[in-house]
């Protein structure tokens, strides 16, 4: 159930994620291989036109594609170094 409420809470936390992302890609911290993966994954997921379930299922589809997009924002959450991660309180 606490995984579950971390999760909730990471979605409604969305307006922190842009300076975050900034100082992410800005860092020096961060490692230039994590920065390429992370830009890849977002990528890969834009240009493939395969979906968990189609968009034409409106709310269901929508759905689907901010459910991808919010994973791929917690793996790129879980590479940033630890003082980052504090700075964000993420």
């Amino acid at each position: 159930m606490r995984k579950l409420w971390k999760r909730f809470r990471f979605i409604f936390n969305i307006r922190k994620f842009i300076p975050f992302l900034k100082d992410f890609f800005v860092s020096k911290e961060v490692p230039t291989s994590k920065k390429l993966i992370s830009v890849g994954l977002l990528g890969l997921y834009m240009v493939l036109p395969l979906d968990l379930i189609p968009d034409f299922l409106v709310f269901f589809g929508i759905l689907d594609d901010v459910t991808v997009f919010m994973f791929v924002l917690q793996y790129i959450v879980k590479m940033a170094p630890p003082s980052m991660r504090e700075r964000y309180d993420m």
